[in-house]
């Protein structure tokens, strides 16, 4: 039985090899996750990354995605959501498969290059606690249908 982890897409949208979330060291709280994309980011520019990874996990459960440290203090670059939770229920959704995507945003007054391979963002799993019953908007039987920003919406 499989508790969580990393898978590629179904279908892949960069036709280049995928490589899956890893810990960076034996001790390492976090899974580093590679750009698949060459990108010079603009200054005050975004750019939204495309990883053709999916996370599943138990339904308790949610990847956090934050930025490297290297990346947001040594060379600018923030999540433009800031943080980003990835739920149980986006394993393999409808609309996108549950790709996770990671949305970079250059702070800096200069240039920022990114290049394939490198490590742009950190997925944490984390446990949460439900509320009582009734603190719910949606049905016990309900599946999600859509991608990224699409909880609860057909």
């Amino acid at each position: 039985m499989k508790l969580r982890g990393f898978e590629e897409v179904k279908t892949p949208i960069i036709q280049i090899p995928t490589k899956l979330p890893l810990h960076g060291s034996q001790h390492s709280c976090a899974f580093d996750f590679y750009s698949k994309e060459k990108v010079a980011l603009t200054p005050k520019g975004k750019h939204r990354f495309t990883t053709d990874v999916k996370a599943y996990m138990q339904t308790n459960e949610y990847l956090e995605v934050v930025v490297r440290s290297s990346i947001g203090m040594k060379r600018g670059l923030r999540l433009t959501n800031q943080v980003a939770k990835v739920d149980a229920d986006f394993y393999s959704n409808f609309s996108n498969d549950g790709n996770i995507s990671i949305e970079l945003q250059n702070t800096t007054d200069k240039i920022v290059s990114i290049e394939i391979g490198e490590r742009i963002a950190q997925g944490i799993f984390m446990e949460y606690l439900m509320a009582d019953e009734g603190s719910y908007s949606v049905p016990e039987d309900y599946i999600r249908t859509g991608g990224i920003g699409h909880t609860n919406e057909k």
